[in-house]
């Protein structure tokens, strides 16, 4: 059997064989069949790992014209495709469906809804969808992109060459993109009990009637409700005191009082001491305030963070220096090794599909072009898909006050906004945080239904500089969500109306 063939009998297990969608994806992603190309003599770029990074890295190098080789051991598409982005977004637009249902006759005097919903019927629905859009990441397609796609364990053999499937790969530059995966606790008795995390839990075609989230990030949070809205009796742990724990405290507790109202039992500042399987059930023993309790459920969902891809890489033989956060890269994304650059979630605190893409195209022009882009310079946003939802580019007060970086910082609340309380959805808020007497935008947090897409015009006024004062300028369509940016430009404005300016327009007024 080829090491290929080994490769998709692994990843084939961690799907549902029986499912017509998911063989699919995986002939997309990872086919049976495919036979992997004689190595050429010598690549100007070798890819290892086939998830955004290297897939943007590789069709982008291709596109102008270089040699390139792909390697992926696993999955092509990698955690977005497979395990992260797209099938949590399916499953979260599915849960959100059946909450709208059943609060329709209640919020707007709707057909009233009875029974329960089909869950077999929504995770199909996002299986279906992930292998529809399989396709971009497919072996097929970047080898008709002109790729030289290798599937199986790659690693490297020496500073300038990397092993896969018995064949050697020269290149005068590689790039490291092998990701993250879902990391872990040391909890005695997990393992043995069983758990799910998010690289399984999508395979579900039937409901836990009891659910335990162990992790109040944005994965446990997401997840959490969406579950609890199909019906799940959830509890959501977190050692922290607060979910969400990256984003302003008001954030977050509009964000818990909705997982509350949607059914999720919060048990936070709670350590989980262990877990016992008894029969079908696990028991799980927490502590919190110095007190002892169980907690029983029939599924287990992980989400505590990630980890990132580095075993069996070879990495001392090409003299990549690494730690057990990540590949270790300068602002130029080069590793210790010259020849050799990194990008994606094994190089970066930025996990997200987005930041991943931006640094792949730093790569592109540092390692084939001799650019000097830098990876300090990318400004992140980043969305956490829960309803609400929050959105955040740039600064927090609590990092500008720590870099010592003077601000003025304006919060508007969507029940200023005629289309949200229209909507039924007011209970959020923007906050815009200003460079001290200035109108420049050095941060932004906004919580709302769909706050991650209303994130665009503020990203571009903290990127590229542009004020609060144009911004007031800028026609809005009424009535729309995106009015409470015009909002905070106009209390912008306002202030700057001082007494003396008041005083002056007054005797101006007097001449007309």
């Amino acid at each position: 059997m080829s090491q290929g063939q080994t490769a998709h009998d692994d990843f084939s297990r961690s799907l549902i064989l029986a499912d017509r969608d998911d063989q699919r994806l995986l002939a997309e992603v990872h086919p049976a069949s495919w036979q992997n190309p004689r190595a050429a003599d010598r690549y100007h770029l070798v890819v290892v790992g086939g998830g955004t990074a290297g897939l943007v890295c590789a069709a982008g190098a291709a596109g102008l014209g270089a040699r390139v080789a792909l390697v992926e051991r696993a999955l092509l598409g990698g955690d977005c495709l497979n395990y992260g982005c797209v099938p949590s977004k399916g499953v979260i637009r599915a849960a959100r469906a059946w909450a709208d249902a059943r609060e329709a006759a209640e919020r707007f005097g709707g057909p009233k809804v009875s029974g329960e919903g089909d869950f077999a019927t929504a995770m199909a629905r996002m299986r279906r969808l992930r292998a529809d859009i399989g396709h971009h990441d497919s072996a097929r397609r970047f080898a008709d992109l002109g790729v030289d796609v290798f599937l199986g364990d790659g690693r490297f053999v020496g500073s300038d060459v990397i092993e896969v499937g018995g064949q050697r790969l020269r290149y005068g530059r590689a790039v490291v993109a092998t990701g993250a995966r879902a990391a872990t606790l040391p909890i005695p008795g997990l393992a043995e009990a069983g758990f799910f995390s998010n690289e399984t839990i999508f395979t579900l075609t039937e409901l836990p009637r009891r659910l335990v989230v162990v992790g109040a990030g944005p994965i446990g949070c997401e997840l959490a409700q969406s579950f609890a809205r199909f019906g799940s009796q959830v509890t959501l742990l977190d050692i922290l005191p607060q979910i969400l724990p990256r984003e302003d405290a008001d954030a977050a507790a509009l964000v818990e009082a909705a997982l509350v109202r949607d059914g999720v039992t919060l048990a936070l500042g709670a350590k989980t001491l262990g877990v016992a399987a008894r029969g079908g059930e696990k028991v799980l023993t927490l502590e919190r305030g110095g007190e002892q309790r169980e907690l029983v459920a029939d599924a287990i969902l992980l989400a505590v963070g990630r980890k990132p891809n580095l075993e069996g890489l070879g990495l001392e033989a090409a003299g990549i220096a690494y730690s057990k956060v990540g590949v270790e890269v300068d602002d130029f994304l080069r590793t210790s090794n010259r020849r050799v650059y990194a990008a994606g979630d094994v190089a970066s605190r930025f996990q997200f599909t987005h930041a991943a893409d931006a640094m792949a195209r730093i790569v592109l022009q540092n390692a084939l072009f001799r650019g000097r882009a830098r990876a300090s310079r990318l400004v992140i946003p980043w969305c956490t898909y829960t309803s609400p939802e929050v959105a955040h580019v740039g600064l927090y007060e609590k990092e500008a006050t720590e870099r010592g970086i003077a601000l003025d910082t304006l919060t508007v609340p969507l029940s200023s906004v005629d289309r949200s309380r229209l909507d039924g959805d007011d209970a959020g808020f923007l906050r815009l945080h200003l460079a001290r007497g200035k109108d420049r935008v050095l941060g932004a947090t906004l919580v709302a239904e769909r706050a991650g897409d209303l994130l665009g015009e503020l990203y571009l006024a903290v990127t590229h500089g542009i004020g609060l004062g144009q911004i007031a300028s800028v026609i809005h369509p009424y009535p729309t969500e995106v009015e409470v940016i015009k909002k905070a430009a106009d209390t912008w404005r306002r202030g700057k109306l001082t007494p003396v300016v008041k005083k002056v327009l007054a005797a101006l007024l007097k001449l007309v």
